[in-house]
């Protein structure tokens, strides 16, 4: 079980969607709040990423700037006028793909602008234990597997071909894979505790990778202890300072995950949802759900899956889907 993909795709409300920026000096963009995550990859160009709150982060080629909660924020290079709104159109009406540019006679600056569309009713773990920003800075050797991801994303943006949709959405995909790898692996030996250090802890990860094998299973403390060697208390007072929260919480808050997966992308009855889920009745997982989105299952799916596929069918379109 690869945990950091299980969750992700639990997560997933939608496809991701792309935009290349092309911006001539002097300019700058203003980017709309996003229902997810956002990413900007600078391809050519010097710029500065204004955030909301905090200093503006200086960008150059080959840069990856990542935004966990897809904020409002601007880009822009030296000199900027007054920012304009992103507002990109698409390949085509089905397309991932977007196009953007700002006209001027100065320096040309590239960038790829993207936005993932994820759950955040109530953030997971993995999101909250994010920064706001995480910027990847090039440089050379660094972040191999990443660098390629980029180079093929940005190729076939440029020149898209048969296929190139399912690519894109692939890429993007992959993309935020080796965006969270980096940002652990710069981690490692200084943060003992969240969810990313978790992953690798020898004494939590088998529980981790328990919960989500079999979210359903009646877990105990005691019985996800015995996967790691521990005792029930050792297990409990180990597992909450690590993740943050105790192994039955983190335990409601996957099935939780899934369950709301669920009700976005099938149709199975909510008893079906409620016994995959771990819940002895419907009653009782109608009540937990309720108790976790503040809004019970039946409307929680009327209202996310048609949202859901509307960020499918709109992505690339603009502000209110891409960031």
């Amino acid at each position: 079980m690869d945990i950091l993909s299980d969750t992700l795709a639990a997560l997933r409300t939608g496809r991701p969607s792309v935009v290349r920026t092309d911006a001539r000096a002097p300019w700058g963009v203003r980017f709309q709040p996003v229902a997810g995550a956002g990413f900007h990859v600078v391809v050519e160009g010097n710029c500065f990423l204004l955030p909301v709150a905090g200093d503006p982060i200086a960008l150059g080629p080959g840069d990856v700037v990542f935004l966990r909660r897809g904020t409002g924020h601007a880009i822009c290079d030296a000199a900027p006028g007054e920012p304009v709104a992103f507002e990109p159109s698409r390949v085509d009406t089905s397309s991932p793909i977007g196009r953007f540019a700002v006209e001027g006679d100065g320096a040309r600056s590239v960038l790829v602008c993207g936005a993932y569309h994820l759950d955040i009713d109530r953030p997971h773990p993995l999101l909250g234990d994010l920064p706001e920003v995480i910027h990847l800075p090039a440089g050379p050797g660094r972040d191999p597997a990443l660098r390629s991801a980029v180079d093929q994303l940005c190729a076939e943006i440029h020149r898209p071909q048969p296929g190139s949709d399912s690519v894109v959405a692939a890429l993007v995909d992959l993309l935020l894979l080796y965006i969270l790898r980096s940002w652990y692996a710069e981690l490692t030996g200084e943060r003992t505790q969240g969810w990313a250090s978790a992953l690798n802890d020898p004494l939590i990860a088998p529980a981790l990778k328990a919960i989500h094998e079999d979210p359903a299973h009646p877990w105990t403390v005691e019985s996800l202890g015995s996967r790691s060697g521990l005792s029930r208390a050792a297990f409990a007072r180990r597992f909450t300072s690590v993740v943050g929260e105790p192994p039955l919480g983190y335990l409601t808050t996957w099935r939780m995950a899934r369950a709301a997966r669920m009700l976005r992308e099938t149709g199975d009855p909510l008893g079906a949802v409620a016994q995959k889920a771990g819940y002895t009745s419907e009653f009782a997982f109608a009540k937990a759900f309720k108790r976790h989105f503040g809004t019970p299952p039946g409307a929680y799916r009327r209202e996310r899956r048609p949202a859901s596929g509307a960020a499918s069918a709109s992505a690339g379109q603009g502000p209110k889907g891409t960031t």
